[in-house]
């Protein structure tokens, strides 16, 4: 009986007390002082070093160098802010707005421009190339060593 009465009492207090929830916010309405927001990325700015791949804790950043890609599930971002933190080029932001919701998990691709992959392109022709030449310049200088040495 006593079991009914605590149960009784639960009830009462549960349907005299407003609701537990809040409305999802209409565009008009302010952010709530401790919301994130959403991620994006200034791909102007982004080296593709990966780092925000690496620390993002929910897995929702993908970088591909090959492809020259950034990309986001923004249903699978936990907006923890990590990426933001740990980005070197500082390309990436918080900007305050609530991911539209919907029926089918998206994803948000961002890719190089043309341009910048012709200069990544040359860049990379550049390293090879000197890498190519400090190899170059260490065998020499070890066959330089060898046949001094006899």
């Amino acid at each position: 009986m006593m079991e009914f009465i605590a149960y009784v009492g639960h009830e009462l207090k549960n349907m005299l007390k407003g609701p537990a929830t809040v409305s999802y916010p209409e565009k008009e309405r302010e952010f709530q002082e401790r919301y994130r927001g959403h991620v994006e990325n200034d791909i102007s700015k982004c080296i593709l070093c990966g780092m925000c791949m690496r620390g993002c804790p929910s897995g929702a950043i993908t970088v591909s160098r090959r492809d020259y890609t950034w990309e986001i599930h923004p249903f699978s971002c936990v907006q923890c802010d990590n990426c933001v933190e740990v980005c070197p080029a500082k390309c990436l932001s918080m900007k305050p707005g609530y991911t539209e919701p919907g029926t089918e998990k998206t994803s948000i691709v961002h890719r190089y421009s043309e341009e910048q992959i012709a200069k990544e392109v040359e860049k990379q022709k550049a390293i090879a190339a000197k890498a190519a030449a400090a190899k170059a310049a260490a065998a020499a200088k070890s066959a330089a060593a060898g046949s001094s040495a006899n």
